[in-house]
């Protein structure tokens, strides 16, 4: 008897990655079924200010693949969702899938007069938890699919915006369900995870209000995040206009982070062009131990033409907080110079590592094999589930995008039975 063969695929995870290897899999023919957590598509390239090295924002990229999936009737898309189970082979696996209420029906009614009625604020996990959000709101200004999402359902107060509304599109009585679903191939694409810079006391991260991590600095300069795109310092909302950027900060390090995470540099001479742009008179520091732009060598020619940012070769040794000017200092052993020296800023950005999703929450299958950081080793051909991007190696977009063609031809030659 012949075994049974499933002519689709399901990618896990909408970033980038999960959204491009989605459109490439379902314009090959394919069924496609993409699942993410999150209520919206866009993963973490969402959250960005601009790409590099173009420094075009993230909906150049986004916007047309959202395209893409709306006119590709082979793709469905089933957010708030995560996978709770994978068994089976490559070419018929099943898989269980959690569904959470988003408690909106899918229909157009009166929603943003029941956003505007709600008083109920809830920290804004958009933007990472630096500022707070209505309990009934949109994910993000361009979230996919269009719909609010419903937080603090039990709240009098969210109740009665949506009564006041007149709205019907509501249903605070959703259940969560579980679905199942017979699939010959599985793209796993959930990306990464900044490492927890916490654990490296000395960077005082968590300790001081305007120590952040590079993450943060993306929605502190977005036009949607929590300043609406001003520089401003979290502690007390002064324009940040000396800010200094930490290199590995835990990464290639055997006490935290082993590895380097190859993207980091260039996202923090990303950030540095920022702060350029901000104010004119602002001026940003880059203290590295090799700085590591790979192929983006016009972008690093870009930087370093700008005689307000300046780059030290020098590791960080300790970051504190002067208790009366309220500047953060940065004490650094300058290797050019050969001398330890102190540097006064209004902000510190600690360029953390990627650390894959995969190292905090694996895949829930049998079979599965990682290295000591998390990252996925075992060979796709004999479990039918595919490791895409960063969690085979730390990975910036462009590469991911390039690594979801290749997985997208793998994944349809495990269903054809190659």
């Amino acid at each position: 008897m012949t075994e049974e063969k499933h002519n689709s695929v399901m990618v896990v995870g909408g970033g980038i990655g999960g959204i491009s290897t989605a459109v490439e899999i379902a314009e090959m023919g394919y069924e496609v079924i993409l699942v993410e957590k999150a209520p919206s598509l866009g993963g973490r390239v969402a959250r960005l200010t601009k790409y590099f090295p173009k420094m075009c924002p993230p909906w150049c990229g986004l916007e047309i693949n959202y395209r893409r999936i709306k006119e590709n009737k082979k793709i469905r898309v089933f957010t708030l969702a995560e996978v709770q189970k994978i068994s089976g082979a490559p070419g018929n696996l099943e898989v269980q899938v959690a569904l959470k209420p988003r408690y909106v029906k899918p229909q157009a009614d009166r929603f943003e007069k029941a956003i505007e009625a709600c008083e109920v604020e809830v920290s804004n996990e958009f933007n990472l938890g630096m500022d707070k959000t209505k309990a009934i709101h949109y994910y993000h200004d361009m979230a996919y699919p269009q719909f609010p999402v419903v937080e603090a359902k039990d709240d009098p107060g969210v109740k009665a915006a949506i009564e006041a509304s007149g709205c019907t599109a509501f249903d605070l009585d959703e259940e969560p369900q579980d679905m199942t679903f017979k699939v010959g191939a599985v793209v796993w694409a959930t990306g990464w995870t900044p490492y927890d810079v916490s654990q490296v006391s000395y960077l005082g991260y968590q300790r001081y209000q305007d120590v952040i991590q590079n993450v943060q600095m993306e929605r502190l300069c977005s036009v949607s995040g929590p300043t609406e795109g001003k520089l401003l310092r979290p502690s007390d909302g002064r324009e940040a206009k000396r800010v200094a950027f930490v290199q590995c900060a835990g990464s290639r390090d055997a006490n935290y982070l082993g590895y380097c995470s190859n993207v980091c540099c260039s996202a923090s001479m990303k950030q540095a062009l920022y702060v350029r742009e901000k104010y004119e008179d602002a001026e940003a520091w880059i203290f590295y131990i090799d700085l590591r732009s790979g192929r983006y060598v016009d972008f690093l020619k870009k930087v370093t033409d700008d005689d307000k940012i300046h780059l030290i070769k020098g590791k960080a040794g300790a970051v504190a907080q002067d208790p009366e000017t309220g500047d953060v200092i940065v004490t650094v052993e300058d290797v050019t110079e050969g001398v330890t020296k102190k540097y006064a800023f209004d902000m510190v950005v600690l360029a953390s590592g990627m650390v894959p999703e995969t190292a905090g929450n694996p895949i829930p299958a049998e079979g599965i094999e990682y290295d000591k950081y998390g990252f996925v080793t075992s060979d796709p051909a004999q479990t039918g589930i595919f490791p895409l991007g960063c969690l085979r190696k730390p990975s910036d977009v462009s590469v991911t995008v390039q690594d979801a063609t290749g997985i997208s031809i793998k994944a349809i030659h495990t269903i054809l039975g190659g």
